[in-house]
């Protein structure tokens, strides 16, 4: 390289990263290949739109690339076409979930998302009020029991029935416990609420079968792919297809509503990765007790 101090810095972080013992659960260490992919003439590449409907010439092999990642992802949690759509193009989680509500909830500040607090181990883009998931939408919020520190299902079955959310939003940052996906379904069905999984701390564990699929009950499924899923930084949406124009509102929602072109070099990234979590050996990786 010949910027000297960039290449100073690159080496300098990579000193660090094989120096220590990384906990952060945010994280993860990608292959070679998601970083070649990474790397490639995908990055000269602008994309304003979807495949067979872009703004610019020259994308059908990004149109190419791009269908391959969808159907790598469905294959990998093992969903039908048919039933489940997937958009690939979210720049990263926190647009991924703020797309699902721009296209879903009311637009008037009487969207109401029922999601874990923060202190107990939701996310910001749950409904926290320093995002803007908080900001232009109301969070109903719930937690976990003091006594079990997991969450009381008859407790979040009354808060909802009594304050009627739109949208429950089920996985979380830091709830180290397996979640019951099933009980989920039963509390938003009994409010006639969208049941939204943010898998993204777990998809790895999804893929790799150790963890309970969300997808028999959920309707949105989000997740990042650069968690244990070790792919580039990177977003995917899963939309079911029984709700009507639900997947095609959320596509709008993420291009043009919140986001130009993709970055079609991470998206290249994120196929090599859902590649690579399709392989045995990454079973065997996910099953490891220190991975849960």
């Amino acid at each position: 390289m010949k910027d000297k101090q960039i290449q100073k810095l690159i080496t300098k972080e990579e000193k660090r990263e094989q120096s220590v013992i990384n906990l952060i659960a945010s994280e993860n260490f990608v292959s070679d290949d998601v970083r070649q992919a990474l790397g490639s003439v995908f990055t000269n590449k602008y994309a304003e739109g979807y495949p067979g409907r872009r703004y610019y010439g020259g994308n059908s092999v990004v149109d190419e690339l791009e269908i391959l990642t969808q159907e790598r992802a469905l294959k990998l949690f093992k969903l039908s076409s048919s039933k489940w759509h997937v958009n690939v193009q979210a720049l990263s989680g926190s647009p991924a979930n703020i797309a699902v509500y721009l296209a879903l909830l009311p637009h008037d500040g009487s969207g109401r998302i029922m999601g874990m607090q923060l202190a107990h181990g939701g996310h910001l883009t749950h409904g926290h009020s320093v995002s803007a998931s908080g900001k232009f939408w109301k969070q109903i919020s719930y937690g976990v029991s003091e006594k079990t520190e997991r969450i009381d299902f008859d407790v979040l079955m009354k808060i909802a029935k009594k304050e009627k959310p739109h949208i429950i939003v089920a996985g979380f940052t830091a709830y180290p416990r397996k979640i019951e996906w099933k009980k989920f379904r039963a509390v938003a069905d009994a409010v006639g609420a969208y049941l939204m999984v943010d898998m993204s701390h777990i998809a790895g564990l999804v893929a790799g079968g150790a963890h309970a699929s969300p997808f028999p009950y959920a309707d949105i499924v989000t997740t990042t792919t650069h968690k244990t899923l070790r792919g580039p930084r990177g977003a995917m949406i899963f939309v079911k297809k029984d709700v009507r124009e639900m997947y095609q509102k959320i596509d709008k929602a993420v291009f043009p509503g919140l986001q130009g072109g993709p970055h079609e070099n991470a998206i290249a990234g994120i196929a090599v990765a859902l590649h690579e979590s399709a392989q045995p050996a990454f079973k065997k990786y996910a099953e490891q007790p220190d991975a849960h």
